[in-house]
């Protein structure tokens, strides 16, 4: 079998070659040893990563007990497993749920949280791990949430601040239907220690209002972006906008709030988010329709001051004809000529359901949007004995990245192909890792090696991945938006199917890629070359 896959990646290079493109690799790929993964676990995460190698999450859930087990793990620069340290989640003699583990300040703290029925109170733990990964034996008591019985225990999240000065962790309070909802923010420094604390209560009632993205900045100010509804049904219709999301600030240790307001006249403001400026104020950057809620037209961008509430740099861009059809076959791309040239909005080319991944912003002030279309759908049916079962079909696809100068104008828009259709897997072995290098974007996916056949070198028609003889593509994105998508290894010669998820970026030419198969997993070194 492996000799028919490597016969396959010679046939993809050679017929690269004889149709005139060069194939001249920007990154070179080095292999680390075979290991095997304990019994029932998953790697969840990479905690942190340099030059000095990466520390690693590892969890796994005991059927029986139905309990979780945590693992921290450190792989040295050659990717060697040198520690693997089991975390006790217990509380005198009681078990803790895992909450999440990161690094802040050089140092890796652990969080757990701890239901108490009797007081009615979930508490949240803070450990710091040692040189040897092992927690602090002392608990530190950082939050809790009043709960009303185990099973509505409520939880936290916890958001790093773009350089990682900051550390917020949020949680819902307990409230009454049709009332405002309640959270408390708290705002920690790099060591952990507390800055400042505040209940608040959100302006709008719970069924008018959803909270869908927390950030906090380098001076600990806390930014809430929400979609604030006309009605109570939360529906976003066809027509006219029934909804306008808002930006609410708590600034100066929460003592100060401020809410702005974010529209864009008629159009549908299908996506938004926004990351805060070195200077203090807000970048806003998402997709806009002209038909409804779930399509997408264009793309915009605009300054928020946060001092005087003035919205600057406002920029709309719509898609041309040539991006909206670029992949679509000649039929479909006729049948939407027709339409474009008649008028007809209904029938108008738009690319549906793509979700904002990031907003990086550029040191010279401007921004890199990056999304993916991304959906699930449901497919029932009865067997022969007359039950119902469903089975959920995970979608990730096209990548979208668009770029914007300094002064807000978008100055290009690249749509990467790809198609990723997988069966109740919750997209696990989907989507995309990248890469910033220089003034050029990488992307490594799993792909179909068929679209990489000389009958598919224009990629009008798209495979499917379906994690047989799939082979792991590379993108790169250069400064003037043009693109080149590269075969850069075949998941079976490398004996693992690749995580992008898990992949990231471990120094300014490096990328460290993961993949698994079974119980064994590998780790590899990208190294980009151009």
């Amino acid at each position: 079998m492996r000799k028919i896959v490597q016969s396959l990646l010679v046939l993809i290079f050679s017929t690269a070659i004889a149709n005139g493109q060069e194939y001249k690799l920007p990154a070179e790929i080095s292999w680390g040893e075979e290991l095997k993964e304990p019994t029932g676990s998953s790697l969840s995460k990479i905690i942190a990563a340099g030059s000095y190698g990466f520390y690693a999450l590892r969890l796994k859930t005991t059927k029986i007990t139905n309990e979780d087990q945590a693992f921290v793990e450190f792989y040295n620069s050659d990717m060697k497993l040198k520690r693997s340290q089991k975390l006790d989640l217990k509380y005198k003699g009681k078990k803790r749920d895992f909450e999440d583990m990161v690094m802040v300040g050089g140092s890796i703290y652990l969080l757990t949280s701890f239901n108490n029925e009797a007081k009615k109170k979930n508490y949240l733990f803070l450990q710091k791990l040692s040189d040897r990964l092992i927690p602090s034996r002392e608990l530190e008591l950082i939050g809790e949430i009043d709960t009303r019985n185990k099973y509505r225990e409520g939880g936290f999240d916890l958001i790093l601040s773009r350089d990682s000065s900051k550390v917020l962790v949020y949680n819902q309070l307990p409230y009454q239907r049709n009332e405002p909802e309640r959270f408390t923010l708290r705002v920690f420094n790099n060591q952990f220690e507390s800055m400042w604390t505040k209940d608040i209560a959100l302006p709008y009632s719970d069924d008018h209002f959803s909270v869908e993205e927390y950030q906090v900045d380098k001076e600990g100010n806390v930014y809430l972006l929400g979609v604030h509804f006309q009605d109570k049904y939360r529906v976003r219709r066809q027509g006219k906008p029934t909804y306008t999301y808002s930006v609410l600030a708590y600034t100066n240790a929460g003592a100060d709030f401020e809410e702005y307001r974010i529209d864009l006249t008629d159009k549908f403001v299908t996506d938004l988010t926004f990351r805060v400026a070195d200077d203090g104020n807000l970048i806003c950057s998402g997709f806009y329709s002209d038909k409804g809620t779930y399509s997408i037209k264009g793309t915009y961008f605009f300054r928020l001051d946060a001092k005087s509430k003035e919205v600057y740099n406002v920029n709309l861009k719509p898609f041309d004809f040539e991006f909206l059809t670029e992949y679509m076959s000649q039929g479909q791309k006729n049948r939407a000529q027709r339409a474009e040239e008649s008028g007809n909005a209904n029938r108008s080319t738009e690319l549906y359901r793509y979700a904002l991944n990031d907003l990086i912003l550029r040191s010279d002030g401007g921004a890199v949007l990056v999304a993916e279309q991304y959906y699930i759908y449901e497919r029932s049916y009865r067997d022969y004995t007359g039950a119902i079962y469903s089975d959920y079909f995970y979608n990730y696809n096209d990548i979208i990245v668009v770029n914007i100068r300094p002064n807000g104008e978008i100055e290009w828009a690249t749509r990467i192909p790809k198609r990723q259709e997988t069966l109740n897997d919750g997209g696990y072995f989907s989507s995309y890792a990248m890469a910033i290098v220089r003034d050029k974007i990488y992307f490594i996916y799993n792909d179909n090696a068929r679209n990489f056949g000389q009958e598919n070198e224009n990629r009008r028609r798209l495979y499917n991945f379906n994690g047989r003889y799939s082979v792991v593509a590379l993108a790169e994105i250069r400064i003037d938006g043009s693109l080149s998508t590269f075969p850069l290894f075949t998941n079976r010669d490398a004996d693992i199917l690749t995580r992008p998820k898990i992949c990231k970026q471990t120094g300014s030419r490096r990328m460290m890629v993961y993949g698994e198969r079974g119980r064994q997993y590998r780790f590899a070194n990208l190294k980009f070359t151009d």
